[in-house]
């Protein structure tokens, strides 16, 4: 589990296929000296794991599915990405809870400024699109944001300028793809609501019996 709060910006030093798999090596600058083989971190967007670590740099495994469902596999030595490590129970929540599984593939339609403001514009998939909600929650490759202006399927981010300076989304450009992942909050609400839900049987929308039925609503004393 991640915030959505990139720690750092690290650097692709190398890629090598290993039959179905991609194994990347990442230049990070972080003091690694607590981390180890099987942590978690999620690069840009995706929750990939540790199988080693060499002077400064971190090696990842992509499975065939993350690199169908990510941009992973188009990245090539050179290339900037967001990283975090997994979150400790004991840390602030100052993000959004960004589980690092991909719903989908954006793309970035338009960039505005003014000032200091900058403003980001995405087309979203159907499968991510769904749950876009006006100040609601998005993860962009791997970075939490807050969710502006939804239109069907495209969405408009705000940033300040630290975000943009600590993170790869100062170098996007009018059609560059980027990893979206919604809100899983979301995702966890549709289900439970799903008339084919089996745990809730035939539904015609949301209820005050079906709010009391799952612990949301409490009935009323005296």
């Amino acid at each position: 589990m991640f915030t959505g709060l990139v720690e750092c910006i690290a650097e692709i030093r190398a890629t090598q296929r290993k039959g179905g798999l991609l194994e990347i090596s990442l230049a990070v600058p972080l003091d690694l000296t607590d981390s180890k083989i099987g942590d978690s971190f999620c690069v840009q967007g995706a929750c990939l794991t540790a199988i080693g670590f060499s002077s400064g740099t971190v090696q990842v495994e992509v499975s065939q599915e993350t690199l169908e469902r990510t941009t992973l596999g188009s990245y090539a030595p050179g290339r900037p990405v967001n990283v975090e490590r997994a979150l400790r129970l004991s840390d602030r929540l100052g993000g959004h809870l960004v589980t690092g599984h991909v719903d989908g593939i954006g793309r970035m339609l338009a960039k505005k400024q003014e000032r200091q403001n900058v403003e980001l514009r995405f087309r979203a998939d159907p499968g991510v699109a769904r749950y876009l909600v006006e100040k609601g929650s998005i993860c962009v490759d791997g970075v939490s944001l807050t969710l502006g202006v939804c239109e069907k399927d495209t969405f408009s981010v705000y940033l300040i300028p630290h975000t943009l300076s600590q993170t790869t989304l100062q170098f996007l450009r009018p059609g560059d793809p980027v990893n979206l992942e919604a809100d899983i909050i979301g995702k966890y609400v549709e289900k439970l609501l799903s008339p084919e839900n089996p745990s809730t049987g035939p539904s015609e929308g949301v209820s005050k019996e079906l709010l009391a039925k799952h612990g949301f609503v409490f009935p009323s004393k005296g």
